[in-house]
């Protein structure tokens, strides 16, 4: 078991006065134009990239089970064109959600909603089981750490109480003793009367457990993204290219990051599951709120590979074992969706098609996770170990 914090990158930033005077003269070049504009140009910058979406025509072989929606399957481009960078160009740069490739997948069942608090302690109750979060690490799984430190805990946000520099996560990221899915913030938190809240503080194995109770699966990172364009071919976002088209759409923040949510979309940290509209197969939250888990493996290349076979890939499942370069001795397993802490600051993979990923054993008060099952019993057949 590791449960960890993210180690942040360190980076030499050193431009001499020209580059700067260029950077400043293109900043004001940038911000000249219209918001309608450049928002315009991104979405024809990337839609260029993307051929339609043909979904499957046919409807779902039975009953749709208590809580899901019918995802028809079909072929699509995966994958997003954030002028090169899989998230955003500054400060979080991420090439890994490219190239953009044609993928096909067939159809499933999935979870409307986020697995909410009310189903998770269902769980709990029928199994006796105990989250990662909650099991007190062990001298033999860290044979160096202090015995003080061995305590049953998980990571949680705090806003900082001033701006800081966004190089270096620890600023609002700790673990802290006591939080685990009862408690998301830590001992003196609780999810008393949040029963419709999406269950976060879940590790990968917390998440695989529940899924195997339910005689369900976790979705590969083709089947979220496929279910998470709503039928919609190369759109910025879940619901078109308009990030705020007259109402606001997902759960993200506002204002300075990481100091203050301006709660203009009227939550502040996570909200209730069917509290946006849905996309166009019927389902809430698959931008921001919380982050998912996914099946797949994480490796930045992986996209490459696939693009590099050429033709269409079929199901795909993800890489056969992880690598971050960043981090190359953790096992690392896919996010998808983004996050109420995303944002045009720092991170803004509420965009379709970017991604996240996360260490198995490590849970966070903004990752959850949501089901799917395959027709007939296939629902464990997927998963990679």
């Amino acid at each position: 078991m590791t449960r960890k914090l993210w180690k942040p990158q360190k980076t030499s930033q050193q431009r001499s006065k020209t580059e700067v005077s260029r950077i400043v003269f293109t900043l004001i070049a940038v911000v000249s134009f219209s918001s309608a504009l450049t928002q315009w140009l991104h979405a024809q910058e990337g839609s260029s990239a993307f051929a339609p979406t043909l979904s499957n025509k046919t409807s779902a072989p039975g009953k749709t089970p208590e809580g899901m929606v019918w995802i028809p399957g079909g072929e699509f481009s995966m994958g997003a064109a954030v002028n090169g960078e899989g998230s955003h160009e500054m400060p979080m740069a991420s090439n890994d959600s490219g190239p953009i490739h044609r993928v096909r997948v067939d159809g499933f069942w999935m979870d409307a909603t986020a697995v909410t608090n009310e189903q998770f302690e269902k769980f709990v109750k029928a199994t006796g089981y105990v989250t990662i979060a909650e099991r007190t690490p062990t001298q033999e799984e860290f044979p160096t750490a202090p015995a003080e430190n061995l305590v049953a805990g998980s990571v949680v946000f705090a806003p900082t109480d001033h701006e800081v520099p966004l190089n270096d996560h620890y600023q609002w990221w700790s673990y802290v003793k006591g939080a685990n899915w009862r408690h998301p913030v830590g001992p003196q938190s609780d999810i008393k009367g949040q029963g419709k809240y999406p269950v976060v503080q879940i590790a990968y194995p917390d998440a695989e457990a529940y899924a195997k109770w339910a005689n369900k699966r976790l979705p590969t990172e083709a089947e979220f993204e496929f279910a998470a364009r709503g039928g919609l071919s190369g759109k910025t976002y879940v619901w078109g290219d308009e990030f705020r088209p007259g109402k606001w759409m997902a759960n993200t923040w506002q204002g300075k990051f990481p100091v203050k949510d301006a709660v203009e979309d009227g939550h502040a940290g996570i909200a209730p599951v069917r509290s946006f509209p849905p996309n166009g197969y019927g389902l809430y939250d698959m931008a921001g709120n919380v982050w998912e888990w996914c099946s797949d493996w994480y490796r930045a290349d992986y996209y490459k590979t696939l693009a590099d076979k050429g033709g269409v890939a079929n199901n795909p499942k993800g890489p056969d074992s992880p690598l971050d370069p960043s981090e190359p001795n953790e096992k690392k397993r896919v996010h998808r969706g983004g996050s109420f802490l995303c944002n045009d600051q720092y991170c803004s993979r509420y965009i379709v098609g970017t991604r996240g990923k996360g260490e198995v054993n490590t849970g966070t008060n903004h990752l959850g996770f949501r089901c799917v099952k395959s027709p007939g019993n296939a629902a464990q057949h997927i998963t990679q170990n």
